[in-house]
Order: C-alpha cells, then structure tokens, then sequence
C-alpha cells in the first residue's frame, strides 16, 4: 500500500547548515591555528638548533685533528734534531753499527707512532729500526754494504737481531739524498712510495710465513728528513723518520665526531693523505702503490666534496683560510668545514671536516615529533570537548528531527517488514522540546497500530510467494537431471546402435570374404602338388629329349622355364602366406563383433586385446614421415574373465585409437627434430592382490594436461579438430567398464612423457 501526501509539491529547502556544526567549527579552528603556530615555532627553532650543533661538532673535531697533527708531526723533527746532537756530541758512532741500530730500536720502541727512525751516509750505507711488517712490532733495517742490498730483521727484548726476515733492493742515494743536498735544511719529503723492488722473503722466515704478511711493497710515507753538515760544510749524514699514510687514515678513524661523520686530509693537489673512510686511500696499478685523488675516492661522500671545493674555488691552492659550506647529498644535508694547515717544514695541507644533518637530528626530530603529538593530542582532546558539548546542546532537537524523518520515510514507502514503527522522544530538560516531543509521541503511536495491520498481511503474501519459489526450484531441478539423463541415454543408444550396425556390417564382410577365400586357401594345396607334378614331367621329358627340335628349342629359350619354375613355387608359397592373413583377419573381425556374445560369458581378454591390435595393425606401420610405433605386451597369467566381450573389445578399441592418435600428434609436433623418441604403446595385463583384472594401456605421447583431465569422462567433451572426435568414446568406456562391470576406469598422465589408461574390474560380477 503506498500513502499519498495531500501536498506532492513541497517548497524549495533552501541550503542549511547542521547546528552541531555550527558549534564546533569555530572552536576547533582556534584550537588549530594555536597548534600550528606552536608547531612553526618549535621546527624553526629546531633548525637553528641543528645549525649550532653542527658548527659546535665540526669546530671541536677540527681542534681535535689540528692538535694530533701539531703533536704528531712535529715529534719526527724534535727527534732529528735530538739524533744530530747525538751525532754531533759523539755518543752515536756510525762506525759500531750494532751500538747505532740498538739506539734507533730504543727510539722506535719508545714512540710507536713512527714508522721509521734512522740515518744515511753518502756511501749509500743505512740503519735503523721500526714497524712496517703486519704482526711483527719491531724490526731492525740495515744497509751497512752500501750496494743497495737492504735487510729486515725480527729483534729480540733486547734489540738483539734473531732472525733474517727479507730482503730486497733499495738505494737511498737515488731516493732522496739529492734532494736533501738541495734543502740544507730540515724540511718534509714529498708523499711517494719507496722505491723498493726484488723483494725476498729469507728462508729462516718460511715456517713462521703464516704469521706476519710483508707490506714493504705498500710503504708510502711523508719523511722528516734533516741534514747534517761536518766542518767544511759538506753533507755527511741524513737522519729521518718515516710516517705511514695509514698511521694518520687509523687516527682520523679513532675520531669520533657524530655517528656518521668524517675527516679527511688532501694536499694543494688534491691528493689523499689520510681519510677516517673505510675505504683505502691507495690502490695497486702496475704492481706500483698509487694513492686516489680526493676527486676519484672509492668512498663517494669524500669524491662528491672534493668536486664541490674545486667547482666553488677552482683549484684547491686558492683556499687559503677557513672555509664552511654546505651540499645535499644522497637527499642528505652535509655540513663541511675546510681548514688549512702548515707548518714550518714545508708541509701545507687541507683538513676537510663533513657532519650530515642527520647524525644530531635525531633527538631534535623526536623533540619535534613529540611537540606535534602534543599538540595533536591538545587539538583531539578539544575537538571532543567541543563536540560533547555541542552534542548536550544538540542532541535532544536531533533525536526529534531523526525520529521524524524515519517515520515519515517508512510512512511513505509503506515499509512494514523492515522494523517497528514505535519511535518514541524521552522527556528532557528543555521545556519546548518536551511539547513537541508529547506531540510526535501520539502521532507515532496511531501510526504503529495501522501499521501492524498491513505487516501482518504482507507476511502472509510473503510466505504464499516463497513456497511458490521452492516448488519451481524444485521443479526445475527435477527437469533438468531428466534431460541430462535422457541426453546420456540418447548417446548411448547412439553409439549402441552405431556399434551394433558396425557389428553387423563387419561380420558381413568377414562372411562375405571367408567363403571366397577359404576356397582359394583350400585348393592352393593341390595347386601346389599339380604344379610339382608338372614340372617333375617336365624335368623327366628334358632328360630323355636333351636335343628338341630347333623351333621347340626355340620356344624354350624364349619361355625361360627355369626361370618359372623357381618364380612359380614362390608365387605359391606367396598366395599361401596371402590367404592366411585375410583369414586371421576376417577371424579377428568376427571375433571383435562378438554378435554371439551380448550376455555375460567367459572371454579371453587377451584375444579381444589381440584381435584389437590386428584391425588397427594398418596404423601401427610406418608412413611417410611417421616412425613405426611399437607395440609392447606385457601379458599376465589370466583365467578366462565373464564379461561382455564385444562391449570390453570396443573399449580396447577406444583406448588404443586414443593412444594412436596422441602418438601421431607427438610425431607431428616433433618432425622436425632429428632425434625424436620411438614412439611404443605399453599393453600391461595381471591380476591384483584384491583378486581382479588390471588392464594397462601406456603411450609415451603428447600427455594430458592436468586442467583437461577431470573432463575425460563427460559426455561430448573432446580436445581433437572437428570431425575427428565426437567425445562418446571415453564416456561410453567409462559407462561400459564402471557401470557394465562394476569396475574402474582411471587415466594418469606426464605433460611431454605419456599417458596410461588401466582398467580393473572383478573376475566374476558380483
């Protein structure tokens, strides 16, 4: 039923805003502005934070590598000023070298940031002492001959040599004493590997090989050299102390500026001195020590500041003092300090300090993050607040307007099964709503009763059309199993009729055949002996007549009788093979019609499978390009079987043409292919452990694939071309073997290796 209202065309509703909302707006939009410009405030002082810290971080790490490098660097000099006075004031005597090497070994052992402490004479003569084995602490170094043939030796406690370690080629006049001659002034050699070369290890040192590895070949340093003059101002005597660059690379890493920040050193050139990367600072190229560019460092953070400084300055000779800059890198900010750093000896380098942002942003962006959770939670909190209390306002003329729009709308579209018409207003607090509550309360009520009326008669309606639906559905699937039943029984009949026709015309011909032939077969065997007996007349006449006259003599010749002699014994024994086969044929063809045996008898299973195999022998031989397909039989021990012969013999039939077929697709698909398998169909009979007959026929075919076999068994389903298949054999197989014979029909198939068909059934029905 639908209720009509008097009024169809109502006014124009112009725009209205709730008033709940009109309430909470405003405040919450106050509330927000506050907690945003709370928010602004806390992210810009947090950036001027993060610029103080990292100013503060990369002073203090520079003061800290300024200091090292001051102590550092100027230990080498003191102690070449110290060894001159030795020399000097007589208490080194060059001429009692083991006195002169156990002084350097006390010195070495005593500041074990050097390298190398010693001295050289115009002779090429050298000693000293030292770490530049891996494992080995110290080592005693001479070159007392002169001819550049160097020595390393392991020392004892006491500076005493133990062992021969290695030697190798080295002339320090070559090296630097040139450049020395020149100075005349203690000064810092240029970075350079050592030009050491011949490197052998002593055969003392072979059975303690494993415990220290040689790094002479990676011996770069920067050298504090000093010369030292006799009377006549003539350059007697150099004394230095060498520094590896991987002694500075192993302070710069001791330096823990932040957690992922960096030092590294470079000259004017922009070669690396020292770097706290994980990267070496040298790499090997033609069996030479090389050091990397600051521009070509394997560490990428140390490649892309280096290529800024050069980008900004031009060339690394053009900073002259203290640089600060920042760069993005990997979406990271950097903060970088450039400092130079001199000396009095010569050495000019610069000290490259870089900090990212993100090592001290952590504890700010949790300050951060925990401020706008604050202030997310503040505006929550008064957003509630504001709406609790916009609902105590609002909520009674809500629950009135609510009400009456639920009602009025079940009203109009009649809506009797969905709910009650029972909407009620509790009395509140407020005068005027409570008027119009008693007022909507009433008319409620005179609603509900008329209401339930029209609810009880829709149910009824209701009802009546759902048990009409159950019968149709009912119904319905009641038609459509019997035409599913008639369409497998029309199949049947079908094929029924098609094999039984089949039969007939089969037997037929056999009939038709076997007289004729069996006539032939029948008289060749007297053929065979009148021919015999002719030919031995002939013989016996050619032995008495050896001289015919001229034109029988002739006639002979021309006639060839030897030859037909021999050629007619085999044109006999060739009709014989002949006749027998189209007998075995004709007796395999009544056999497979089995127009005799429509009821249950006992059959040979093995001559239905055979009397099979001799109808499709025309398939099994080799054409055109298709391999002859071999057949195996691997045939138990079976009892006659009581079954429906010509029923099992067209499933025999089915299976094995399904084999052919999947066969030939395989050679279709693989005629190509030189070494294509030999295609075989596996014909496996026994009997099983529950006392029935298991009939196996396997191919190594195409296969089948998983999605398709479910299917095998339905009625007209088949994968072949059009015209090929009807998809009856398999359904009517399965029909005659599961339901004939109350036994089983399964198919397990390899996509690419085969498929294998069995057949189970009892060997008496039960």
């Amino acid at each position: 039923m639908q209720l009509n209202p008097r009024n169809t065309h109502p006014a124009k509703k112009t725009k209205s805003i709730p008033l709940r909302l009109i309430l909470v707006v405003p405040f919450v939009l106050q509330i927000f502005a506050a907690v945003g410009l709370v928010g602004y405030l806390s992210f810009k002082n947090g950036q001027q934070a993060v610029n103080d810290l990292a100013n503060q971080l990369i002073d203090k790490a520079s003061q800290q590598v300024d200091g090292h490098l001051d102590t550092y660097l100027a230990l080498p000099q003191q102690l070449n000023q110290m060894n001159m006075d030795a020399i000097s004031a007589g208490q080194l005597d060059f001429n009692n070298p083991k006195a002169s090497e156990q002084y350097f070994w006390r010195q070495a052992k005593a500041f074990k940031n050097l390298s190398y402490i010693g001295y050289a004479l115009p002779d090429g003569r050298e000693s000293g002492a030292g770490r530049w084995l891996n494992n080995v602490d110290l080592l005693i170094y001479d070159n007392l001959s002169g001819d550049g043939k160097s020595s390393d030796y392991i020392s004892d406690e006491k500076g005493n040599r133990v062992r021969l370690v290695q030697t190798y080629d080295y002339d320090p006049i070559a090296d630097y004493w040139k450049e020395m001659s020149q100075a005349g002034k203690p000064i810092w050699s240029s970075i350079k590997s050592a030009g050491i070369t011949n490197v052998k290890s002593a055969n003392t040192a072979a059975a303690i090989s494993t415990k220290y590895t040689t790094a002479i070949e990676n011996y770069i340093t920067v050298s504090a050299r000093s010369p030292l003059y006799d009377k006549n101002q003539k350059l007697f005597c150099v004394v230095n102390v060498d520094l590896l660059l991987t002694n500075i690379s192993e302070f710069l890493r001791s330096l823990k500026i932040s957690p992922s920040g960096q030092v590294f050193i470079i000259e004017r050139d922009g070669m690396l001195v020292g770097s706290s990367s994980s990267d070496s600072i040298l790499y090997r190229v033609n069996d030479k020590t090389e050091r990397f560019s600051a521009l070509n460092s394997p560490d990428p953070l140390i490649g892309s500041i280096a290529g800024e400084l050069k980008k900004r300055f031009s060339n690394f000779q053009s900073i002259q003092d203290n640089q600060e800059l920042k760069i993005t890198f990997n979406g990271q900010r950097q903060f970088i300090q450039v400092k130079p750093w001199q000396d009095e000896y010569g050495l000019d380098w610069l000290v490259v300090v870089t900090v990212p942002e993100s090592d001290f942003m952590a504890q700010i962006n949790a300050n951060t993050r925990t401020t706008i959770f604050l202030c997310v939670g503040a505006l929550v909190v008064a957003i509630l607040l504001g709406m609790y209390t916009a609902g105590w306002i609002t909520q009674p003329i809500l629950l009135l307007s609510q009400a009456s729009e639920a009602l009025a709308k079940r009203a109009a579209l009649a809506d009797f099964a969905t709910g009650k018409l029972d909407q009620t207003i509790e009395e509140t607090s407020v005068k005027e709503v409570n008027i119009l509550a008693h007022s909507f309360n009433r008319m409620a009520q005179q609603l509900q009763d008329y209401f339930i009326a029209l609810e009880k008669t829709n149910q009824q309606l209701e009802q009546t059309n759902e048990v009409l639906e159950v019968r149709v559905s009912q119904r319905t699937e009641e038609l459509s199993q019997t035409l599913h039943e008639l369409q497998q029984a029309q199949a049947q009949l079908v094929q029924n009729e098609k094999m039984s026709a089949l039969g007939q015309m089969i037997a037929g011909i056999a009939h038709e055949i076997n007289n004729p032939v069996n006539f032939i077969h029948g008289n060749l065997t007297y053929i065979n002996e009148y021919t015999q007996d002719l030919l031995q007349v002939l013989e016996a006449y050619k032995q008495h007549y050896a001289n015919p006259p001229q034109s029988l003599q002739e006639l002979l010749d021309e006639t060839d009788i030897n030859f037909i002699t021999e050629d007619l014994t085999k044109i006999l024994q060739s009709m014989k093979v002949g006749t027998t086969r189209i007998r075995e044929i004709v007796l395999s063809l009544r056999s497979f019609s089995r127009l005799d045996e429509a009821e249950f008898k006992e059959a040979d299973i093995h001559e239905g499978i055979d009397n099979t195999l001799m109808i499709l022998q025309h398939r099994f031989k080799a054409q055109n390009y298709q391999k002859e397909i071999k057949i195996i039989k691997e045939y138990g021990k079976l009892p006659l079987i009581e079954c429906y012969a010509g029923q099992l013999n067209q499933v025999f039939m089915n299976l094995i043409t399904n084999a052919i077929d999947a066969l030939e697709e395989e050679i279709e698909n693989c005629k190509a292919a030189s070494d294509s398998k030999l295609p075989t169909i596996w014909i496996h009979t026994e009997i099983t452990h529950a006392n029935k007959v298991l009939i196996s026929i396997r191919d190594n075919g195409v296969g089948i694939p998983e999605n398709i076999r479910p299917k095998l068994f339905n009625p007209f389903f088949t994968t072949k071309a059009v015209g090929k298949g009807t998809g009856l054999g398999l359904s009517i197989s399965y029909q005659i073997v599961v339901e004939k014979h109350r036994g089983q029909l399964w198919c397990d198939s390899i996509l690419g290796q085969g498929t294998k068909f069995a057949i189970e059934i009892p060997l008496k029905p039960s």
